[in-house]
């Protein structure tokens, strides 16, 4: 079994309220928008990181990290793109991906509304894990955790941060 902390859209934020809340994931996931270079190191110094690069991250971040990260963990492939759409309207830049080998979890940001919404049609779990960070029209902050078992999606648990500063 594989506990992970997933979140996205920090653009460049700090709380340490992430390592405290990631303590007891296996791995953490950043969806993209991470900011700086700094976010990025904090968290894969603390768990193993995966991540990818989002529409306001600079090149340095681009040189670390893909636009598509597509991995398989404890049975269940994972494809993660920061811009990506919902089930039923996904963006045209992973639509033709998604319905020629759909993972069997799909998660994308960007959007900094948190959304977890199985997909009957392509037999996929999306989750949006909402924004992280301080920066965008989010009323709250938002992260993720969840476990995978055997490519089985389970304990998915929503943490609300706090309002914005």
């Amino acid at each position: 079994m594989t506990r992970v902390g997933l979140l996205s859209d920090t653009h460049a934020f700090w709380d340490d309220k992430y390592l405290k809340y990631f303590e007891n994931c296996d791995e953490i996931w950043h969806a993209g928008d991470i900011g700086s270079v700094e976010v990025a190191r904090k968290l894969s110094a603390f768990r193993p990181f995966r991540a990818v690069y989002g529409n306001i991250d600079g090149q340095d971040i681009r040189r670390l990290y893909p636009q598509i990260n597509r991995f398989t963990v404890d049975g269940a492939e994972v494809l993660i793109k920061h811009i990506g759409g919902y089930p039923g309207n996904y963006d045209p830049s992973i639509r033709g991906s998604l319905l020629v080998k759909p993972p069997r979890l799909f998660i994308s940001g960007h959007s900094h509304i948190l959304k977890v919404k199985y997909d009957k049609t392509l037999d996929m779990l999306h989750i949006n894990p909402g924004a992280a960070g301080i920066y965008g029209f989010h009323k709250v902050r938002t992260l993720v955790r969840f476990c995978i078992d055997n490519g089985e999606f389970k304990d998915l648990e929503v943490i609300e941060l706090a309002d914005k500063l």
